[in-house]
């Protein structure tokens, strides 16, 4: 198991939980407008926490942590991520994955071993124009499998989607809506620069703007909510 670092206190990172985020290295998309630049082109071999250090934290941090969020780059390219999950979930911790939903298949085991309490897909545009958001071809059947499992499943989970100008049209949000229709939650989240792009020079939206986006998803999903503004 690949650890490129861990944020040891995040009020923000898993809603409603005083959680810590560990973040996994790589990832096989290459969004141009990604703030983690550092854990996916210029990855750090020097920079990496071993599991063990990382269980020994969390054994210390018992009563005051409630949560720990998994976030990357994309965790789902680690091989032996469930046992690393299920170590974490039998220190009492609830378990948040975020992922950009291009491995079903792990998706599928890691839902079915029950040791994730929520999931947090990213929606990267709408299925036309996925390739051009993500920086790569991406296999549109796979991110559909994905979806279906969240949507049909019992495990609480949230899509969202970064909306970058220049990369996001108005049109996009009518053709996002029906790819997933009947969702629980999508959020709609304002690009903000870090500073550690992979394309640097994009900018946001406006808030209205985005409510005009909110407004073309709304009937397709029982809730939208915008971030970052």
């Amino acid at each position: 198991m690949k650890i490129a670092g861990m944020q040891k206190l995040t009020l923000l990172d898993f809603p409603g939980k005083t959680a810590c985020t560990i973040f996994t290295p790589g990832c096989n998309l290459r969004c141009p407008f990604c703030h983690n630049a550092a854990l996916v082109t210029h990855i750090d071999p020097n920079s990496t926490l071993s599991t063990a250090e990382v269980l020994s934290f969390l054994k210390k941090r018992q009563g005051l942590l409630e949560g720990v969020c998994i976030t990357g780059g994309e965790p789902l390219l680690q091989a032996d991520i469930l046992p690393f999950m299920e170590e974490i979930k039998a220190l009492g911790y609830a378990l948040k994955l975020d992922t950009n939903g291009t491995n079903p298949a792990l998706l599928k085991t890691i839902l079915d071993a029950g040791v994730v309490d929520y999931v947090a897909m990213d929606i990267k545009s709408s299925p036309e124009r996925y390739a051009l958001v993500s920086g790569v071809p991406v296999e549109m059947d796979a991110i559909r499998t994905s979806v279906s499992l969240l949507i049909g499943g019992t495990t609480p989970y949230e899509f969202r989607t970064t909306v970058v100008k220049g990369l996001h049209i108005v049109d996009d949000f009518a053709a996002i809506g029906e790819f997933i229709r009947g969702a629980s939650h999508y959020y709609i989240q304002n690009f903000v620069d870090s500073g550690d792009l992979i394309q640097p020079g994009f900018t946001a939206f406006s808030r209205e703007e985005l409510e005009k986006f909110r407004e073309i998803v709304a009937p397709f999903v029982q809730k939208v909510s915008l971030r970052g503004i």
